[in-house]
């Protein structure tokens, strides 16, 4: 945001919170000292920046501790002191948790690492076990990258590429982990756009033939259902969207023709509460055809990261498949901020129920955990992060309706050791789809996994280890191998 200033960030701040101005203050001057004389690429002040990460963060009402920790995240790595001289000041003058998130997203210094890329990989093995221990470490981090991605052209077409390809390769997914969908899509454009300009030029352009394209059966859909909604007295909200530019692509890249892509253009209705979502789904129904193989039903079983909603692909005006997702005010809150909303739904503690949301129903976060315990070693750490968080997911079933993420080339010994250690030390087959399959079998997104067992079972073997891919899988193996 240009010209911002810190009465911008205090009103911004004034809107959801009447407390903390004096400490948001403090913070503002304790990092504009240290900064006073830089200057960023652009020219301006180097405060900008901490300044513009605030704003981002009091934009999805993050706690005062949060704006802080925004506000002075580069001061550590900046300060001309050593860096835990400048933490403990901080925790001094301001309190522990700004300390250890500021501290949580600082960059550790080359010092006694042998090269830039030893140095990489352990500031993201550092910001991932911060991330762990509390969620907003890496809610500023989202931010403080996102104002870089806002500010690019400024940098060398190099390192414009280089940022670009980090931020989709490891900001984005972690923005889709958390839920963000509004962080999550802009970086993803940001992304292409220094990616690859010329491509990102056509889509840009083709997104915005598609709205003009598509404002008349958008605009007579919206009014249809409204008469509609209204006709039975059901309080409600309607949004039109066009799918962001990278999601385009993305689909076109994967052999979509255009008037193929479902979700190209999206009605969000939005409803008071689940009965009426499914109401509405049954009045979209009675006007607009449905694609029975497009319905999903996101709130009897919500994605990995919490997302719900009901989605159904219908035939709208002037033949346009227009995908229209139903769902409650609180369900749109956490499909656009994701596990920030938390900081609105649960004012007095939010920070813990975060933490807590974090720990038992995003299934990411059990993949961190178990990463992190899995080796000190930051190149098999950051490995480990790539091939079972970063990489191309699938979603399997139980027979009993679970749903569980993995990552791409997964096979039933990964869903025996997730459900439960026991269950893999005494897997014997399996079935996938009710067809009896080698255990090493990869799955695919839908199968449905059954795992049998035997109490008698030898236990796993030693060539298990190369037919599994997540860290909790391979933990297990090796140490029931060690004691057999």
């Amino acid at each position: 945001m240009d010209n911002l200033t810190l009465n911008d960030l205090l009103l911004k701040v004034s809107e959801y919170n009447d407390d903390g101005t004096e400490l948001i203050k403090k913070a503002y001057d304790f990092a504009e000292e240290i900064h006073r004389g830089q200057k960023r690429q652009s020219g301006e002040a180097y405060i900008m920046h901490p300044l513009n990460v605030a704003y981002i963060l009091a934009d999805i009402h993050a706690d005062v501790d949060t704006i802080c920790a925004g506000l002075l995240h580069d001061t550590i790595e900046d300060a001309k002191e050593e860096p835990n001289v400048v933490k403990q000041h901080i925790i001094d003058t301001f309190n522990g948790d700004i300390g250890f998130l500021a501290d949580g997203v600082t960059k550790i210094r080359r010092m006694n690492l042998l090269t830039k890329q030893d140095q990489n990989m352990a500031n993201k093995q550092k910001l991932l076990v911060s991330m762990a221990k509390d969620i907003r470490v890496i809610i500023i981090k989202l931010a403080d990258r996102l104002h870089n991605m806002r500010t690019l052209q400024y940098k060398s077409e190099f390192k414009q590429q280089e940022n670009a390809a980090e931020t989709l390769s490891m900001f984005v997914p972690f923005a889709y982990f958390i839920g963000a969908y509004k962080m999550k899509n802009e970086l993803e454009d940001l992304s292409f756009r220094y990616l690859n300009p010329e491509e990102y030029k056509k889509m840009e352009e083709l997104r915005q033939k598609i709205e003009e394209d598509s404002n008349h059966c958008l605009i007579e859909m919206l009014s249809t259902i409204n008469e509609i909604l209204n006709d039975k007295n059901i309080p409600h909200e309607i949004k039109t969207r066009a799918k962001n530019i990278y999601g385009i692509y993305k689909r076109l890249q994967q052999g979509y023709k255009l008037k193929d892509i479902h979700d190209l253009l999206s009605l969000k209705i939005i409803v008071n509460d689940i009965p009426n979502c499914y109401q509405t789904l049954g009045l979209v129904h009675s006007v607009y055809h449905p694609i029975n193989r497009r319905f999903k039903d996101y709130i009897c079983n919500p994605k990995t990261n919490l997302y719900s909603s009901l989605h159904t692909t219908v035939f709208g005006a002037d033949e346009r498949l227009v995908q229209t997702q139903i769902r409650t005010f609180e369900m749109d809150k956490i499909a656009t901020y994701g596990l920030t909303t938390y900081w609105d739904i649960n004012k007095g503690n939010a920070r813990q129920v975060m933490q807590e949301e974090l720990k038992n129903k995003f299934q990411f976060y059990e993949s961190l955990d178990e990463i992190l315990h899995m080796s000190k070693d930051a190149k098999v750490f950051i490995e480990q992060v790539k091939s079972e968080l970063l990489n191309d997911k699938i979603y399997v079933y139980t027979p009993s309706g679970e749903k569980l993420e993995f990552p791409k080339g997964a096979t039933p010994i990964d869903v025996a050791y997730r459900i439960h250690s026991e269950i893999g030390n005494t897997m014997v087959s399996a079935t996938v789809n009710d067809n009896s399959v080698d255990i090493w079998q990869p799955l695919k997104t839908d199968d449905i996994v059954k795992i049998i067992t035997n109490p008698n079972a030898e236990g796993p073997k030693q060539e298990w280890l190369e037919h599994v891919t997540t860290a909790k899988a391979k933990r297990k193996i090796k140490e029931s191998i060690k004691m057999s």
